[in-house]
């Protein structure tokens, strides 16, 4: 698809080139035709002034038709130096515009195929605990004696997979309400000490349920900053290091300032990240096949990919760093 709207747009820019370079040639050719026009008049009209002035006039030379057959090759010359003129511009505006065109086409082709692992990712998501739903019911509706302890567990487990759905609806909500060029955010001089204790806050019963300590170390800096969405980014760090961490260990965070910027580093104890994952741990939906299997390690991957808007949306940078079986370390730069 994107290869056939190339061409045409490579068309229609080789097509309005290509005008305006026949239109100026044109121009260039008349210009330049009606000034040897007019050479040739006053040259004819001056020498005939002087034929009659020399006493002893030379023999009668037809020198009008020599001027004439100077002139014609000069036209001559004109025009075929043109028409090179215009095969070399149609070469060189036929590649420069194929390559505009696939420029211009880029971030096109780059949305479109992010709709499209977007559709591919979100139905391979939702499919697993709609086929779950659809499945438990049909099979409880064929059950004529089904009692009312049956029941009971059968609403326990839909509801399981309704609150899957709704964590995947929400996630789903804040990514796009991110990826919103024109999203608002209230910018304000905030203390980083106070983001990351409201989040602590938000995150300790957690903690507390997998035996994890959690260990702040700041100096009280100041940035600009959306108070609501950077205390979600340092949730969702924290949560992500807590899931993964091992019972009984402590998550270390530290604040310092570096070339006026403070640089927010969350380091945990825990599992660790394959180094094939570690590009790919921002990408939507993705989590290492590892993490999979841990048993309350819950969620879409949509947490640091959320992250990671939120740190954009604030000029910031966000890196990690791991080693698998000793534990993560996020980098937060704002």
């Amino acid at each position: 698809m994107f290869q056939k709207a190339r061409i045409k747009l490579t068309a229609w820019y080789l097509l309005i080139i290509m005008l305006v370079s026949i239109l100026f040639s044109v121009v260039i050719y008349s210009g330049i035709n009606r000034e040897l026009g007019r050479f040739e008049r006053s040259h004819v009209i001056i020498f005939r002034d002087e034929r009659l002035v020399p006493p002893n006039p030379p023999p009668p030379v037809d020198i009008t038709k020599i001027d004439t057959q100077g002139l014609t090759a000069a036209r001559t010359r004109l025009t075929l130096t043109l028409i090179f003129i215009n095969i070399g511009i149609f070469w060189i505006a036929g590649l420069a515009g194929y390559f505009l065109a696939g420029r211009t086409l880029r971030p096109i082709k780059e949305m479109v195929d992010e709709q499209n692992r977007f559709i591919t990712d979100a139905s391979h998501e939702l499919r697993t605990p709609l086929t779950s739903l659809k499945t438990s019911i049909e099979v409880n509706l064929r059950n004529k004696n089904m009692t009312l302890a049956q029941a009971k567990e059968l609403i326990k487990s839909n509801l399981e997979d309704v609150e899957y759905l709704q964590t995947l609806s929400d996630g789903l909500i804040r990514l796009a309400y991110y990826q919103k060029s024109d999203k608002s955010m209230i910018f304000e001089k905030i203390s980083i000490k106070d983001i990351l204790n409201e989040a602590i806050n938000r995150i300790k019963t957690v903690a507390k349920e997998n035996k994890i300590k959690i260990n702040l170390k700041t100096e009280n800096l100041k940035i600009e900053g959306d108070k609501k969405n950077l205390i979600e980014l340092f949730v969702v760090i924290i949560d992500n290091a807590i899931k993964y961490g091992r019972q009984n260990s402590s998550i270390n965070i530290s604040v310092n300032e570096i070339n006026d910027k403070a640089v927010i580093a969350i380091s945990d104890r825990g599992i660790g990240i394959d180094e094939k994952d570690l590009p790919y741990i921002f990408d939507r939906f993705y989590r290492a096949e590892k993490s999979r299997s841990k048993k309350d390690a819950l969620g879409y991957g949509l947490g640091l990919s959320i992250a990671k808007k939120i740190v954009e949306a604030h000029n910031g940078l966000i890196s990690v760093k791991s080693e698998k079986g000793k534990g993560t370390t996020f980098t937060v730069t704002l």
